[in-house]
């Protein structure tokens, strides 16, 4: 008879590889399980051809985040299709200045990013497969364009690789006129080097040339007395220079002594000023004497006016005198003796 199986060593058993699975599963796997991760949404203009799910999202050179998700998106407001993709990132590479780790529900830190002017785009990863990844880097003047108008923080805004700018800023290039404009030119090239002024342009050159060094020659025959003849002016020039320093000099401390001469300090100064105020007040002397109301010119007034009296009264003396000559011995006549 076989023997019958022990239910429970089974279930022990079954139970112990559960575990190992479970730890073999936990040290394959890392902390992946343990990572917070949060996703965004991003709506590129240009195909999505090269770009897979599981494609590295990369920010400021460092991977942060893996493309989960490529659909196509409707603008409503334009009514175009976009390339949607999907990302998630990991928050736990994104630290704060103090080294905290952005909390799973602070979507308000990408938002503040974005305003600072973060923005995703399309790059090559490889030039033989043609894989794109996903760069987000600071672009401030680029303008933040959003597909999603509740603006729920999920969006981050994109734009166009250089490719895509190029693309865009031919797309209204006047290529017709500008290819035209080409041959025109050509043409016009053509018409100027075959014309005969051009065909001649060599002997003038070679003519040119010729004149050229007959002119040369004729300067290195002259040149030695023309180059002595300018040492010599340079060397009166010199001369003359040192005359006018001397001069200036002389000049310079003939002013210095002025400068002392006339210096409030010295005594030719105190002498000009005792001089100009003693003269000041002589003339204060003089004005006041010539005025009308010194007591000078009073007196004199008054010995004016009895030497004009004496005057008047010697000319009536004379004047009686020529009258009456005997008055001299006899006395002046009264008035009843006259006749």
């Amino acid at each position: 008879m076989s023997r019958k199986a022990n239910p429970t060593l089974i279930g022990t058993f079954v139970l112990g590889a559960l575990i190992l699975a479970i730890i073999a599963i936990l040290l394959l796997a890392g902390d992946e399980w343990f990572r917070d991760r949060q996703q965004y949404i991003m709506y590129f203009d240009e195909t999505g051809q090269g770009l897979q799910a599981g494609a590295p999202v990369v920010f400021l050179g460092v991977r942060v985040g893996t493309v989960k998700h490529i659909q196509i998106g409707l603008e409503e407001e334009h009514q175009r299709f976009k390339v949607q993709v999907t990302i998630e990132l990991d928050l736990q590479m994104i630290r704060t200045g103090s080294g905290e780790v952005i909390a799973p529900e602070d979507r308000l830190t990408i938002g503040q990013l974005v305003e600072k002017g973060m923005r995703a785009r399309l790059k090559m990863q490889s030039l033989l497969t043609g894989q794109l990844y996903i760069d987000l880097a600071f672009y401030p003047g680029k303008p933040a364009h959003f597909v999603n108008k509740a603006r729920d923080g999920n969006e981050i805004p994109t734009i166009p690789t250089t490719v895509e700018e190029l693309a865009s800023m031919l797309e209204d290039f006047p290529m017709s006129e500008f290819l035209a404009d080409l041959a025109s030119i050509g043409a016009s090239i053509s018409r100027l080097l075959s014309s005969s002024a051009t065909a001649n342009i060599p002997t003038r050159l070679e003519a040119t040339l010729a004149h050229l060094e007959s002119v040369a020659a004729r300067l290195d025959t002259r040149g030695g007395p023309l180059l002595a003849e300018a040492e010599t002016a340079l060397a009166d020039l010199r001369r003359a220079i040192d005359a006018v320093q001397s001069a200036m000099a002389k000049v310079g401390r003939a002013a210095d002594q002025v400068g002392a001469l006339t210096a409030g300090d010295s005594g030719i100064a105190r002498d000009i000023t005792r001089a100009g105020t003693e003269l000041a007040n002589a003339a204060q002397a003089i004005q006041q004497l010539a005025d009308d109301e010194s007591p000078t010119v009073q007196r004199i007034n008054a010995s004016l006016q009895e030497i004009s009296r004496a005057a008047r009264a010697l000319r009536l003396l004379a004047e009686n005198l020529e009258q009456q000559p005997e008055a001299v011995l006899r006395g002046k006549k009264s008035e009843e003796e006259t006749p």
